[in-house]
């Protein structure tokens, strides 16, 4: 989106935008960047977020492996705030971590590979460590709370060593989990123990509070390695630009001068924590925090409960906060946008700030908007201004403006609408199946089991935003689609699917959910040839558990698409009629599996036929 590529003007005020100017700037300010840090943060603090970039980087190490090095970063911490003169306090924070990393013994013989990142100079050593991070890895075991007989005598015996457990055992299980993230979900922790070790019942309080908190960390977690992902692969003016619009959205009262310092703030946070720096991601998030609660009367009135927790809290509960209600008084932007004959003037004199102060403008009167729909109005306004200012009668080329801007608006609503109309009308069940029918005949290369994950995420995704108000579904499900699309691409880069799907993956950020839907059958896909060994029919179809059976149901569908993609809606439905009748009749059978071996294989001959598969 070449509008995106241009929107760094409103950061003039900040030359150093690059990640080597803004240490080098912090630098020259302290000399001791691990002293100013601690100071910052205080011991406790500083203990923790160390703790928890250790466990992100060495996640199979003890935690009392990783306390040694805590330890180590600790000591030499409190050394330079003693003297930041002496020598090795000079040294940036993010390669004293490494250090402490590659002097560990017998590195290899744990990590591999990973070691070969110690020979390796900064920044390139740190970029070699986060590639081996593996996200919620096999080898780490959810955490663990202790029995309910002893957990709440063991936080009140110690406090500190009770919640770095917990807070080990988070981090090493999500490596690309913020700091601040951690440190709000280890309050949270201690909240709940607080609370249920009055209860009678401390074991069930404690049940019921962790499944939420489980949730929460894991969406979370998803959500900020999504973040990531779009710095690393769309850059940063690509996440500037959906800051400026989600930003725009949440703060639509604060001018555009506070919204465009903030996005600026945030870009050097987020780029901290995803490149691992979590001592300096934290530190920086509380202070970018403390400066937005120091404007709550330019900013918002919805932070005010937040902005009176302690820090560590602070950050997550301000990200979770609602949007401010827009102004009342915002006019319509087709006079100046539409409307003014004098619109090129103003884009070809200062194209970057015409064009971001319209996204500004646009999305703080429109929170019911996805982000990615703002980035496609914006390129289509752009490319309609392109072509009219080159014309004889730009006025007269780009009068009908909004009716082409109405067409990306009414492409999501649709398909909004139609969505959540099919799950409200026929549940989650068929929804599913409508999901799998589609994306199999897009993506029949997919192994079944990651098709039927999917599409389950997409259900998930549809229950949950097609219940809330009309004005919030679109934000909603396209957000969250683009992190099961963004997550599809990321395996499509080392497994390939097909051509349209890499077409749609190398598409830019905002139209990658518009190619998705679009995307027909794959017509260069050839079936792999038919194996009535896929179909099998047992008594498990009439004893399992129900979900067990709608599993099996699934992935039967799922392989017969893959035999024949452009299969019809219509051969659907007959063969599944064929199959709902073999189950109804063989499981009312004395002799179940003799049942299903016949039918079964009377099923598999008509199905052939109606596909026009040969024998």
């Amino acid at each position: 989106m070449k509008w995106v590529t241009l929107i760094s003007f409103i950061f003039l005020f900040s030359s150093a935008t690059s990640r080597n100017l803004q240490r080098f700037a912090r630098d020259a300010e302290h000399k001791s960047e691990i002293a100013h840090r601690y100071n910052d943060l205080k011991e406790e603090t500083f203990k923790a977020v160390a703790m928890i970039t250790f466990a992100q980087y060495l996640q199979r190490c003890s935690y009392e492996g990783l306390s040694k090095l805590v330890k180590d970063v600790v000591d030499l911490a409190q050394k330079c705030v003693a003297n930041e003169d002496a020598p090795e306090c000079s040294k940036p924070l993010p390669s004293i971590i490494l250090d402490e990393i590659c002097q560990v013994e017998k590195l290899r013989d744990s990590y591999g590979a990973m070691a070969d990142c110690c020979s390796k100079a900064d920044p390139e050593r740190n970029e070699c460590f986060l590639s081996f991070k593996v996200s919620q890895p096999d080898f780490v075991q959810p955490y663990q709370r202790p029995a309910s007989d002893v957990i709440c005598q063991e936080y009140q015996d110690n406090r500190v060593s009770f919640l770095g457990h917990f807070i080990y055992s988070v981090a090493r299980r999500h490596p690309f989990l913020y700091a601040p993230a951690i440190l709000s979900f280890a309050v949270d922790f201690e909240h709940a123990l607080q609370s249920c070790c009055k209860e009678s019942d401390v074991g069930a309080c404690l049940d019921t509070k962790e499944i939420v908190m489980r949730e929460k960390a894991k969406g979370v977690s998803v959500k900020q390695q999504y973040f990531c992902g779009i710095l690393k692969q769309f850059g940063d003016r690509v996440f500037q630009a959906r800051q400026l619009i989600y930003l725009s959205q949440k703060y639509p009262k604060a001018p555009f001068s506070e919204v465009s310092k903030f996005v600026h703030d945030s870009i050097g946070v987020h780029k901290e924590c995803c490149e691992g720096d979590m001592v300096e991601c934290m530190d920086d998030m509380a202070r970018m925090m403390s400066n937005l609660c120091s404007q709550q009367d330019v900013f918002s009135g919805k932070i005010k409960d937040c902005c009176e927790k302690p820090i560590v809290e602070r950050s997550q509960c301000i990200m979770e906060a609602e949007f401010d209600e827009k102004p009342a008084d915002l006019p319509s932007l087709v006079e100046k946008y539409i409307e003014d004959k004098e619109v090129c003037k103003s884009f070809e004199a200062g194209h970057d700030a015409f064009m971001a102060e319209f996204v500004y403008e646009y999305s703080r009167r429109h929170p019911e908007f996805s982000i990615q729909l703002i980035m496609r109005i914006a390129k289509g306004y752009e490319s309609l201004l392109e072509k009219c200012c080159k014309t004889d009668n730009p006025a007269e080329c780009y009068a009908n403006a909004q009716e082409q801007l109405n067409q990306h608006i009414k492409e999501t609503q649709d398909v909004v609408k139609t969505n959540c109309d099919l799950l409200h009308d026929h549940g989650e069940a068929d929804f599913l199946k409508s999901i799998l029918i589609r994306y199999t005949k897009k993506m029949p290369q997919v192994p079944t089991d990651l098709l039927l994950e999917t599409g389950k995420k997409m259900t998930t995704i549809g229950t949950k935003c097609c219940q809330l108000p009309e004005d919030r579904r679109m934000a909603c499900s396209e957000g969250y689609l683009s992190i099961v699309i963004h997550d599809t691409c990321r395996k499509q880069e080392t497994t390939p699917i097909n051509d349209n799907v890499s077409q749609c993956c190398s598409s830019s950020y905002a139209n990658r959910r518009p190619c998705f839907t679009a995307m027909g059958v794959d017509t260069k896909y050839v079936p792999p040839p038919f194996n009535p060994d896929m179909f099998s029919f047992d008594e498990k179809l009439c004893s399992a558990p129900a979900e067990e059976r709608e599993v099996g149901q699934m992935k039967l569908l799922i392989n017969l698409i893959k035999r024949k993609p452009q299969m019809t809606e219509e051969q659907i439905k007959t063969i599944a009629d064929g199959f709902t009748a073999m189950v109804d009749k063989c499981c009312k059978q004395s002799d179940i599996n003799t049942c299903f071996g016949e039918e079964g294989a009377n099923l598999i001959v008509q199905s052939r036929a109606t596909l026009g598969i040969g024998a």
